[in-house]
C-alpha cells in the first residue's frame, strides 16, 4: 500500500511511502524482542550517554528536521524549530535525572532489607498523532529508553517522513538496531500488533475513539496503557487579572500550532466586570494574526494539517452559528490551495452547539461571560474532557478554589497550559489516564518489583 505525504499549504505531494507488509512487521517485532534481551542490561550511564547524543544530533540538524515537520503538517517553522529544541530538552532531562527517578525505594519492614526496584518490561507500542510529530514521540521515547524498554512507533500516516527521521536520530546516536523502530502501518494493524505477546504495553496520544480501542485491546490482553486524549481546556479570567497578559496568553494559547493542540485554550470564561474590555482586546489581537506560508518568517498561523480537519472544523463552526452563536471576526481572504481556516471567536454559544461541548481542533475560540468564579468553574466542569485548565487572577482565594475544584489533569495560574519534562502531564475523564513526563513518565512502563530479604 502506498501512502502520500501532502503539503497542507499547497496540496502538493511531497513524498510517497510504501507501508510495511506483514513480513516486515514480523521482522521488526522480532528485532524489538531480541534487542530488549540485551538493552535491558545496559547501564543507566550508557543509556544517558546515548540520549545526550540524540539531543545533540537534533540540535545540529534542527533546521532540516523542523522543515520536514512544517512541510508535512503545516505548523509555522518557528514553532517546529521550538519543538525540536524541546525534544532535545526531554532527552537531556532523562539523561540527567533518569537514574534518580529509577533508584531503589528503601522501605523499612521486619525484613533485614526491603525495597522496590524498577525494571523494564519490554517492547512498548506508541500510537502517536500528527499535531506535534516529534514532541509527542520523544516525550514517550526518552523515558522509555532510559528505563531499559524498547520502542515501536506507529505514527500518523501524514507524517511518515518525521517518523523515519526519529528512528534515524536514535540510530545515529548509537542506540542498537531494534531499540527504537518505526512501523509504517495504518490504524487497522494496531490491534494485531498490540495483541502480539512480544509487545508488553501501549501508549496513545490521539482521539477518544482511538484511545478507547487501544485501551480495550490492552485491557483484554492484560497489558498496561497510557492515554492522552482530547481536551476543551477552560481559560478563566477574573477581575484582578493582569488583563493585557491574559489577552496575550489567550491568543497565543488558542492559535499555537494553528489551534491544533489538545491543551490549547478553547473555552474562555471571563468575569462580567472585565468582559467587554477583554472581548475588545481579544478581537483586535485575533484579527491581527498573520496567516500565510508557514515556512516564512513572522507567520503565526499556517494551514490545518489535513482537509478532513479543516472540513470538520467548518461544519462545527457553521452548526454553532446556526444554533445561535455569534461570530465576532469578519471573514478573511485565504489562499485557494491548501487547507486554511481563518481565526474565529464565537460568543453567546448555546449549550447544544458543537462549540460548547465538542473539541474544536483549530483556531476557533468560544467566549462566555460569567458573574463569579463559581459559575466559571461550573461551566468549565460541564465538559466531558479534563486535560488542562488555566486561571488568570491575583486573588489567592480564587487560586486555591480553582486548584481544588477545576476537573482537569493540570491547572496553570497566570500562564497557558504547557507540557514540561519536569512536570507530570496527563488528563482525567475523557482526556485519558496515566501520566507522562517527570518521574511519573518513566515509571509508567516499569515493573515496580518488591524485594524483601529475610
Amino acid at each position: 500500500m502506498s501512502v502520500q505525504s501532502i503539503n497542507p499549504a499547497s496540496e502538493e505531494i511531497i513524498e510517497t511511502f510504501e507501508a510495511h507488509n506483514d513480513v516486515e512487521i514480523e521482522h521488526r517485532l522480532a528485532a524489538a524482542a531480541e534487542t530488549f534481551t540485551h538493552w535491558r542490561l545496559t547501564s543507566l550511564g550508557k543509556r544517558a550517554e546515548l540520549l545526550e547524543a540524540a539531543a545533540s544530533i537534533m540540535e545540529e540538524d534542527r533546521e532540516r528536521l523542523a522543515r520536514h515537520m512544517t512541510l508535512e503538517m503545516g505548523k509555522p517553522l518557528s514553532q517546529a524549530l521550538g519543538e525540536i529544541d524541546k525534544c532535545a530538552w526531554v532527552c537531556r532531562h532523562y539523561a540527567e535525572h533518569g537514574e534518580a527517578y529509577l533508584a531503589d525505594e528503601r522501605i523499612k519492614t521486619d525484613a533485614s532489607k526491603a525495597y522496590v526496584r524498577h525494571l523494564p518490561i519490554g517492547p512498548v507500542l506508541a500510537v502517536m498523532p500528527w499535531n506535534f510529530p516529534f514532541w509527542q514521540v520523544f516525550r514517550f521515547a526518552a523515558p522509555a529508553l532510559m528505563a531499559g524498554n524498547v520502542g515501536l512507533l506507529k505514527h500518523a500516516s501524514n507524517v511518515w517522513r518525521c517518523a523515519i527521521d526519529i528512528e534515524e536520530i536514535f540510530l545515529k546516536a548509537g542506540f542498537p538496531e531494534g531499540c527504537f523502530q518505526t512501523l509504517l502501518v495504518g490504524s487497522e494493524k494496531v490491534e494485531g500488533i498490540l495483541r502480539d505477546k512480544r509487545v508488553k504495553a501501549a501508549t496513545l496520544t490521539g482521539s477518544g475513539p482511538a484511545g478507547g480501542a487501544v485501551a480495550s485491546t490492552a485491557g483484554g490482553e492484560i497489558k498496561p496503557s497510557v492515554l492522552e486524549l482530547g481536551g476543551t481546556d477552560a481559560f478563566i479570567v477574573m477581575p484582578s487579572a493582569d488583563l493585557d497578559s491574559a489577552v496575550e496568553t489567550a491568543i497565543d494559547g488558542r492559535i499555537q500550532n494553528s489551534g491544533q493542540s489538545c491543551i490549547a485554550a478553547k473555552r474562555f470564561l471571563v468575569h462580567a466586570d472585565i468582559y467587554d474590555e477583554f472581548r475588545d482586546k481579544f478581537i483586535a489581537g485575533m484579527q491581527a494574526i498573520t496567516i500565510g506560508n508557514p515556512l516564512e518568517d513572522g507567520v503565526k498561523l499556517g494551514p490545518l494539517a489535513m482537509k478532513a480537519i479543516r472540513d470538520d472544523l467548518q461544519k462545527q463552526t457553521r452548526a454553532s452559528i446556526e444554533a445561535g452563536a455569534k461570530p465576532l471576526l469578519e471573514p478573511r481572504s485565504l489562499p485557494e490551495k491548501g487547507w486554511w481556516f481563518a481565526p474565529q471567536i464565537l460568543e453567546d454559544i448555546p449549550d447544544m452547539a458543537p462549540a460548547a461541548h465538542e473539541e474544536m481542533f483549530g483556531p476557533v475560540a468560544g467566549l462566555w461571560k460569567v458573574t463569579s468564579l463559581t459559575q466559571a468553574i461550573e461551566r468549565a466542569n460541564r465538559s466531558d474532557f479534563g486535560l488542562g485548565s488555566a486561571i488568570f487572577t491575583q486573588d489567592e482565594a480564587d487560586i486555591d478554589i480553582a486548584i481544588r475544584d477545576l476537573e482537569a489533569g493540570s491547572t496553570f495560574v497566570n500562564a497557558k497550559v504547557a507540557s514540561d519534562p519536569r512536570l507530570p502531564f496527563g488528563g482525567i475523564k475523557q482526556s485519558g489516564f496515566g501520566r507522562e513526563l517527570s518521574r511519573d513518565g518513566i515509571l509508567a512502563f516499569v515493573n515496580r518489583k518488591t524485594i524483601s530479604i529475610a
